[in-house]
């Protein structure tokens, strides 16, 4: 087989996470206090909302290309993975007024 002469593309850079400014378009993450309970929230921008969700504050769809936030508590018993495992998608208006 002849040999290619073409150069071989190179792998891009792993980037760290202090370079990545992902976080800045999405929004950045924050503990609230709902109910005596902590909450991790974190913005999703509308760029970024891929995928439908369902709302467990109206019961109604988080639609794509909508705006919207992350919620998942943030002192869990059951540990941090169980805890993101168990993390929702809320509209903006409906996690401000539960």
């Amino acid at each position: 087989m002849p040999r290619s002469n073409r150069p071989r593309r190179r792998r891009p850079a792993v980037q760290n996470d202090d370079d990545d400014l992902s976080h800045l378009l999405s929004g950045w993450k924050r503990t609230e206090m709902r109910r005596g309970v902590a909450w991790n929230v974190q913005p999703v921008s509308a760029a970024r909302a891929l995928k439908e969700y369902s709302c467990p504050g109206c019961g109604g769809v988080v639609v794509t290309g909508v705006a919207h936030l992350v919620a998942w508590r943030a002192d869990g018993v059951l540990g941090d993975s169980s805890d993101l495992d168990a993390r929702r998608h809320w509209h903006s208006h409906c996690w401000r007024i539960s």
